[in-house]
Formats: C-alpha cells, structure tokens, sequence
C-alpha cells in the first residue's frame, strides 16, 4: 500500500470534483457579493450567554446556558462541537465527519450519547435500541446559524430530564426570529465547501424562518470522506387563539464514506501512515426528516413531533480476526419513525407567606422501528444475516418538583420523576423475540443557600437511569455464536450527588467550583457491533470542576473550564477496576475579542487528558493538545472570516481504544491500541452577507 505523505494534502487546490460539488457554495457567494452596498455599518453588540447571572435562579452548581456569541465567535470544525460550550464537554470523532461524535463528560467516555441526552426545541435526538449503539446522538442536521441558546444540566438532580441524563443534559433552542438574514459560502483545504443561506420574515400575522445548508468534505485521509450533507429547515411562528405557536418542518439527508481507527502497529511498521487505512469500503447515510408543532398555554407548553429515521454504517474494527477471507465487515441498519409528545407546565403560589414554584410535565415517546438489523458484509455486499428485528418501544415519563423559598437566603427543591417503558421485539431467531416492559422512580433534591449578593451554595443529590437497547431484555440466543445468554434489565439506575459554590460579579465575571459523585448500578449496553449484550458492572465517579466566564474589557471575553474525575469499577474486573475510556481530566480555554473597527478574533485551546485502555491500567491512551482559532473583519453587511484548525498542526490522537485485531499476512489476532488522529491543520475562509432586519 502507497503511503501518502501528509504534505500532499495540504492544499484544497483546484480539482474538478470540488468545483461540481461547491455550486451550492459559489451560488451563496455570489448572491452575497452582488448585495452588498454602500450601508452604514451597523452597530455591534456581542452579547455572551455565559454572562447571563444565574445566582438566584438556578438549583444547583453545574446547571447554565450559553448562547448567541458562545456559539457564533468559536471555529466549528464539526457541527456535534457545538456541544463544547457546555463547561467540561469535549466531543471528538473516531469515523467519517457524517457519523455521530464521541462525547466525553465528567469521567464517561459517552460512545455517541449512552448517558449524556440532547433535545432540539423539545425534540429528543437520543435513538433508543439504536442499530450502533444504545442512546446514539447525532446532531449533524442542527444548522449552526439557527441555535440561539442551549440551556446544560449536568448530573441526575432534575426532574424534567429522564433517559440518558445521568451525566447531563442539553436543550437546544433554535431562534423564534433571526436577528438578520445570512447569505455565507466558505471553501477550505481537503476539498471542504460550505453555503448557507438563513433568514426569517413576515408572512400574514406570523413570522416565516427558513435555512438552507449544504455542505461537501473530502478530508485529509488518503480515502477522500466524499461527504455531501444536505439541510433544510422551516419553521412559522404565529399566535392560534391567543396564544404563542409553532410549527416546523426540517430535513436532513448525509452520505459519507470514513476512515475509521487503525491500529498503531500498520503506523509504525509503515504499513501506512496515519491518514491510511486498513478497509477501503467504509461509510454510513443518514435521513432524519420532522415535522414539530408546540404551543405556549397560560401555565404550559405542549408540544408533539413525527421523525423518520433511516440509518446506514458499513464498519470494520478488527479486519480478519474473525473471518479471514472475506473479513470483518458489518453493516449497522437503523430505519424507525418516532412519535412523541410532551408537556411542561410552571406556576407561582404562596405558602405561609413564601413563595412556592411548582413544575411538572410529562413526556410520551412511541418508537416504530421496522428494521434494526446488523450484516456480515465485504465492500458493502450482503454476506450472511447476524441479527433482524422489528420493535415497537413507548415510553411515559411524569415528573413533578416544587422550588420553596425556605427564608430569604435559603431555597430548597423537591422532585420525583415515574417513567414506565413498555416493549415488543420480533426477532429473526424466534427464540430472541418477546415484550415485557419495566418502571423506575427518580427522587431529587437540591438546596441553594444565598452567602450574599454575588456568591450562593448548592448541595444536590438525585437518581436517574439510562435505557439499555430492550433487545437485551428479551434475548435467548448469542446471534453471532448460537450460544445460550443471559438477558438483561432495560433500566439501569444511577445515584449521585455534587455540592458547590457559583461567584457572580454583575455580568463581567463568574465562578464555579463543584464536587461530584456519581454511581452506576450498572453500564450495561448493546454491543451493536457484535448484534448482543454486555454486562458491564457498577461503576462509580468522583471528580471536581471548575468553570469562569470573565468579560475582561469590553473588547475581550474569556472562559475555561476544567474537570478532574476518578472514574473506576465498583469491584475489581479480574486485574484492574479502571474503566477504559474514562478520560482521566479535561481543560477547555477559550478567548474571544471583538473591536469596534469590525475586526473579531477567537481561539480555543482543548485538552483531554490521558484515560485507561484496560481495567488494570496497563495500557492508557496518550492525552491530546488541540487549538483552534479564527479572525474576522466585518464592514457594513459583509464579513470575512478565516478559520484555522488544529492551529500547531498537532498529531496526537483524537480518540484510541484498545482491543484485538488481525491484518492481513498476520497469523492470528494481536490486541493493539487502534487510534483515530487529529485532523492536520486546515484552513477555511467565508465569505458572509449579513442583512439587519
């Protein structure tokens, strides 16, 4: 196999397939070049999410919101980045750009999204008995330009929050009006173009909000990533009785072909490099479209969504080791539509003189999944059948909690959270179909304690859960072996708890220090890779944060966030309690400047920290240094901006797992460490036409 030296990759020059993929983006261009006219420069006002004061209003430590400049000022190499202005978060890819990312939180190694849940205007975006992985979270159809806020929880210590939430939680919420119309094409090096185009306006007695989002990618890897993804958004607001409405229809369509981690002794007998590859057949598709109506009542707001899902993922980890001939290569099928509705309601009354904030909702899911379904496949064809089946999996979820102001410093909240999930499986094997269903309860309490004016305590313990694919809960039969397997809970508990102090000086400076438990009975998952369970024991997190947003001047904004945990196994694993994984601390650094001349500038340093391969810590991944940064120059309605990723050109790993595999030529399975490294560095200019509204 021709090695391709790193050097040849670096120019996004000229070539015929990225001028008939970038039409999209030259189009957005030239319309936005052909707008632009003598304007007045428009006045400039940043406003930072992370500056909004939460002493008073929120119920423990570690819950915030970030918005507006948090999102737009940072480089976004990936969309699912756009979960790293949560304090502590880190988000990384071991797969081709269209894949979901890998999520790290608090000591979890999250795979796509097991215990870390995501909502998108109140749509959950976790796929339950998902055909990868349990709780797989993809957000690749969010358009950046349209997300305004994202409201963070972290811990199980809230009641509106159930599945998958035991390490935290993002609600994103898109814009009810954009702020102006966007017109932007960007072009970038390995073959990267982008064009958008964003606006809302006034339609009969409502307001019309659309987006349009191409984007094509061949990436740095000797394999171009041919990735073309398609996006379409269109909401319109409007008052029906009285009262705030929404609907919304989006769409999302994303074709891929990846270079998936490779194990590190085809680098270092120069087999290939590290942009190589070992199977030259891998890739997914995803189709996502949504249709979403809600509606704000007097005390409440409801809503409901329909989603159709259809999921593709050609994958091989460990190339011959089990069948050396035609080898390892599976294909990973996901088609289902969801059903979902919910509704939250809040109102103040008093007691005794104080007041009582009471919350409640409830929250109702029903998954129609046709084909979940995993292939033994060679370059992409059908070979043998591993695992076929139908289910059908709804959920209820009712939670209630009252907020008291106890004295005037003290303020105290309880809550309790019912979820009942109910299921049926059909299998291809008869013998692994079956329905069942189970319920769990989730007490929750926080405590908040006014020290004074800019300084509050918090002490916070609570229960959640996480779903495991119900697929385990009716099993019988191993699908790849035949042999006889134990099945499964579908809900595994978590307890935990954190105590912790936020500092707030006005809107310039904020502080916060938290300590955090967190146990899992168990971290039981679907091993979708293998089409079974795995039986993972309790574990158990302890760990310390520390988060700060300081508006330096008025010019200059900076924020960091840092993440100490030690993450291990109840019980000893037969040689280690170390969980593989579990990143040991984590460091995010961002800085922000914006100048009244038009001219803006952000850079973003990310470190993850080094984390156990193997339960008895013999083997550990490397830690990782990223940086990225970006300038822009805006006069009157146009912006230029220049984005440069992995800024000192870093070849440390991204992600790396350890785990037996086999090449070709070698005489039986060697266990390795098997690495994803960061992408070199890029460049990316844009162009963007901006239109007050």
């Amino acid at each position: 196999m021709k090695n391709k030296n790193r050097l040849r990759r670096t120019s996004g020059g000229p070539r015929l397939s990225l001028c008939a993929r970038t039409t999209w983006t030259l189009l957005a261009t030239f319309c936005a070049s052909a707008a632009v006219a003598h304007e007045d420069e428009p006045e400039e006002v940043t406003v930072y999410g992370r500056a909004e004061q939460q002493i008073g209003l929120s119920t423990s430590a570690s819950e915030g919101k970030v918005g507006y400049q948090d999102f737009e000022m940072p480089p976004l190499l990936r969309v699912g980045e756009l979960v790293e202005v949560i304090p502590g978060m880190v988000a990384t890819q071991h797969s081709g750009t269209g894949k979901a990312n890998q999520y790290f939180l608090r000591g979890f190694n999250l795979d796509h999204g097991t215990d870390f849940s995501a909502h998108v205007d109140g749509v959950p975006v976790n796929m339950r008995t998902h055909g990868h992985g349990q709780g797989y979270l993809d957000l690749n159809f969010i358009i950046p330009e349209l997300v305004e806020t994202a409201e963070y929880r972290k811990g199980p210590y809230h009641a509106e929050v159930g599945d998958f939430s035991s390490a935290g939680s993002v609600d994103f919420s898109y814009y009810r009006r954009l702020p102006q119309t966007v017109v932007e094409g960007t072009l970038g090096q390995f073959g990267f173009g982008r064009g958008v185009i964003a606006g809302s306006f006034d339609v009969g007695d409502g307001t019309l909000t659309g987006a349009l989002d191409t984007t094509f990618y061949d990436g740095p890897w000797e394999i171009d990533e041919n990735l073309e993804q398609y996006k379409a958004y269109l909401g319109y607001d409007f008052e029906l009785a009285g009262r705030p409405a929404r609907v919304s229809l989006q769409g999302y369509r994303g074709d891929w072909d990846s270079t998936d981690q490779i194990p590190r002794r085809a680098v270092t007998s120069g087999l290939i490099d590290d942009l190589g590859f070992i199977d030259p057949d891998l890739g997914g598709s995803t189709r996502r479209y949504a249709l979403t109506g809600e509606m704000d009542l007097d005390h409440w707001e409801v809503g409901a969504y329909v989603t159709h899902y259809d999921f593709a993922l050609f994958s091989n980890f460990t190339y011959l080791l089990d069948d050396p001939v035609s080898g390892d290569e599976f294909e990973q099928v996901d088609k289902r539509n969801m059903f979902g509705a919910w509704a939250r309601g809040a109102e103040v009354t008093t007691w005794s003189g104080k007041d009582v904030t009471w919350r409640y909702g409830a929250e109702l899911r029903f998954d129609d999944i046709d084909e979940v379904a995993l292939y033994r496949t060679a370059q992409r064809r059908r070979l043998a059948t591993t695992r076929l089946d139908a289910v059908d999996e709804l959920s209820l979820g009712i939670y209630g909690e009252v907020e008291v102001a106890i004295t005037e410093r003290l303020r105290g909240t309880a809550g309790l959270r019912g979820d009942h999930y109910d299921w049926d499986v059909t299998a291809l094997r008869p013998v692994n179909s079956g329905s069942g269903d189970d319920q769990i309860l989730s007490p929750k309490i926080n405590v908040a304690y006014l020290v004074n004016n800019g300084l509050e305590a918090y002490a916070s313990w609570g229960r959640g859960f996480h779903s495991n694919d119900v697929r385990g809960a009716t099993i019988a039969i191993d699908p790849a072996s035949g042999d006889p397997t134990d099945t499964v809970p579908v809900l595994a508990r978590s307890d935990g708890a954190e105590i912790g102090v936020r500092f707030e000086r006005g809107e310039t400076f904020n502080a916060a220090v938290v300590g955090f438990w967190l146990e899992l009975d168990s971290e039981l998952v679907y091993v979708g890779d293998a089409g079974t369970t795995e039986a993972n024991d309790g574990t158990r997190r302890v760990g310390v944060e520390l988060n700060t947003f300081w508006q330096a001047s008025d010019w200059l904004a900076l924020n960091a966030a840092y993440t100490y945990t030690d993450a291990a196994f109840k019980e000893n694993q037969g040689g280690g309690d170390r969980i593989p994984g579990a990143v040991r601390d984590t460091l995010v650094v961002g800085a922000n400047a914006s100048w009244d001349n038009g001219i803006s500038a952000s850079a973003k340093l990310r470190y993850l920290g080094e984390a156990a391969l193997v339960e008895d810590n013999s083997t550990t991944s490397n830690d990782s240094l990223l940086v990225n940064a970006g300038a822009a120059y805006r006069r009157g309605p146009v912006e230029y901006r220049i984005d440069v990723f992995n800024l000192f050109d870093s070849n440390d790993d991204d992600i790396a797992y350890f785990y037996g595999s086999r090449l070709a030529g070698e005489g039986a399975g060697i266990e390795d460490v098997h690495f994803h490294p960061l992408e070199p560095r890029s460049i990316r200019a844009s162009f963007t036409y901006l239109l007050e509204l």
